[in-house]
């Protein structure tokens, strides 16, 4: 099943991204609009919007989907129940081609509300408490966008039709699309786990290592931020893009942050995400839309990839995720190694891989843009930190001289899991430059000042100096950590977000079921009702049983009984 699978989204990957390539050449665009029922005046009809960016988000979701089954393939062999698993994963790819091709709110809450279900059942793939707590924290989060989403599909009966495409240039001056705008920003900022909703992208790190991987990259969380593409016109509303931006940067900055203080290797990257998401949603606040696109295309590569190469690691290492206890790694697997470092390079921006076309082009139009000095330094310091938190984490895996696994360590994995890394090793340095000549008509130069235009470069050099020197005096760093506890488990534990989320907000819905399974399923109507009912039944039943066993006790008693009844009706009559 993995390879016909592997093969299908392949081929499909490939027909898409030719197909993408015709669209923008020729500036295509095609509506399709299939009637599936229709009853007197009444229709019910299927619509799919085939343009450029559909077809080439769903080549890069289609390619990265197969490489990820062909990965599973090996890193899940041992599961017995590896089909169900693929078919978890095809469904998780279905929904969002739903969400990608649908012009109409309603088909897009299909494939939103399919995400949703299929990373529940992901996130508590492997049975246990922990993953338990983290599939309902998922689910509960992306009930909230959810809702939100179904808001909006009421909001636009004013216009009476859910095809948002044809509404959006005659709502922009509309009080309505206010009102739409703000729904459908809140249902993307759940999905993209903004602030307040971040405290699920570190929990659904509980699903295996591949599904992290598609989820991370250009699946469920990007999602929220291809819709709010489609409806780019609705944040050019001053206010809404202006909040947008503040939660934005400070989920950049905050994520950043807790990344520093993280040893657990796969939240690591999972933050890594949720900052690089927030740095998507902030230059769309602003307006550039196909700036966000194309970070979102090149980051959902070379993160795949990062997710890849921890899952190499952590198979490697007897399932331990522990950054601390890693060390060396490049000289027991070079070739895993050197994927991680150039996928970690091309996150940090490093010049002419994936991530340096569109990171660097985004903080460049930032500098060029009419935009608040917060905002700003939020932009530098986030890039900062991201560089800070990569070094740090090539220190401890891959430099460090603490290697607790060195006695079973195995070596680069198989053939079959390094191909598939391979593949977006290839395209995390090519992709980035091949997307900017595709998705740009002509060069993008932005013209700066000489210590504008290198102080992308500078903080990043900064950035990664300050992680490598942070990790380098380990003792001593950890000794000034405990003297500031309080503010490391602050600055750690993402501002105490999961907390507020798990013991605040989630604690009192989960309670307030738990107490009415108690008073209701287990409680005295339970006993005196439904389930008193079903015991009498029994006991009745098993007399029944007794008094037709043909016992002659049994007969002489009840022809006494009987004749005594009878005699006592003839005195009373």
């Amino acid at each position: 099943m993995c390879k016909i699978s592997f093969i299908f989204l392949f081929l499909f990957s490939s027909v898409s991204f030719f197909m993408g390539i015709i669209f923008i050449q020729n500036n295509y665009s095609i509506f399709i609009e299939w009637e599936v029922v229709s009853f007197n005046s009444m229709m019910i009809v299927m619509t799919l919007l085939f343009d450029w960016m559909s077809f080439i988000f769903a080549s890069f979701v289609f390619m990265i989907s197969s490489v990820v089954i062909f990965y599973s393939s090996e890193y899940m062999e041992d599961d017995y129940k590896i089909n169900r698993f693929i078919i978890l994963v095809l469904m998780f790819v279905t929904s969002m081609m739903l969400l990608i091709f649908s012009p109409n709110l309603i088909s897009i809450l299909l494939g939103w509300d399919g995400l949703g279900l299929v990373s529940y059942c992901l996130v508590i793939y492997f049975q246990n408490v922990k993953s338990y707590n983290a599939g309902m924290l998922t689910a509960l989060s992306n009930r909230i966008g959810d809702v939100a989403l179904l808001l909006s599909i009421a909001w636009m009966l004013n216009y009476g039709g859910w095809n948002y495409i044809f509404y959006l240039e005659v709502m922009k001056n509309d009080m309505e699309m206010e009102i739409i705008g703000a729904l459908v920003m809140l249902a993307a900022m759940t999905k993209s786990a903004q602030i307040p909703f971040s405290s699920w992208l570190p929990a659904a790190m509980a699903a295996p290592t591949p599904v992290s991987a598609l989820v991370h990259s250009s699946t469920l969380v990007t999602a929220g931020v291809y819709l709010l593409i489609r409806f780019n016109i609705v944040l050019s509303i001053s206010l809404l893009g202006n909040l947008l931006l503040l939660l934005s940067g400070l989920t950049m900055f905050m994520s950043g942050l807790g990344a520093n203080y993280e040893f657990d290797l796969k939240k690591i990257i999972a933050l890594s995400t949720l900052s690089q998401l927030g740095l998507m949603m902030s230059i769309l606040s602003m307006g550039y839309y196909k700036l966000a696109f194309f970070h979102l295309l090149t980051h959902a590569l070379f993160k795949a990839l990062l997710f890849m190469c921890a899952g190499c690691i952590i198979h490697n290492m007897n399932n331990t995720q522990d950054i601390r206890f890693m060390g060396s790694l490049s000289l027991s697997m070079p070739l895993t190694s050197s994927c991680f470092n150039v996928a970690n390079l091309a996150l940090c921006g490093m010049p002419f891989l994936a991530g340096f076309y569109s990171k660097d082009l985004i903080l460049e139009v930032v500098s060029l843009s009419y935009i608040n000095v917060f905002s700003f330094i939020l932009y530098f310091l986030s890039t900062g930190l991201t560089v800070c938190y990569s070094f740090r984490l090539v220190y401890y895996t891959m430099t460090g001289d603490f290697i607790f696994y060195s006695l079973n360590m195995l070596n680069d994995e198989g053939w079959v899991m390094l191909s598939s890394m391979m593949v977006l090793l290839l395209l995390s340095i090519i992709g980035g430059s091949m997307l900017s000549w595709v998705i740009f008509a002509s060069p993008v130069v932005v013209v700066l000042p000489f210590y504008l235009k290198m102080l992308v470069l500078l903080v990043c050099f900064l950035g990664g100096f300050m992680g490598y020197l942070v990790s380098n005096v380990s003792l001593f760093f950890v000794n000034k950590s405990f003297m500031n506890y309080t503010i490391s488990y602050f600055l750690g534990s993402m501002w105490f977000m999961p907390y507020i989320s798990t013991y605040g907000l989630m604690n009192y819905y989960l309670k307030l079921g738990y107490n009415s399974f108690k008073v209701f399923d287990q409680g005295w109507s339970e006993y005196f009702g439904g389930n008193q009912l079903y015991f009498n039944l029994i006991k009745g039943s098993q007399l029944n049983q007794m008094l037709q066993n043909n016992s002659l006790k049994i007969y002489l008693l009840s022809f006494i009984f009987w004749v005594m009844g009878f005699y006592m009706f003839m005195i009373w009559v």
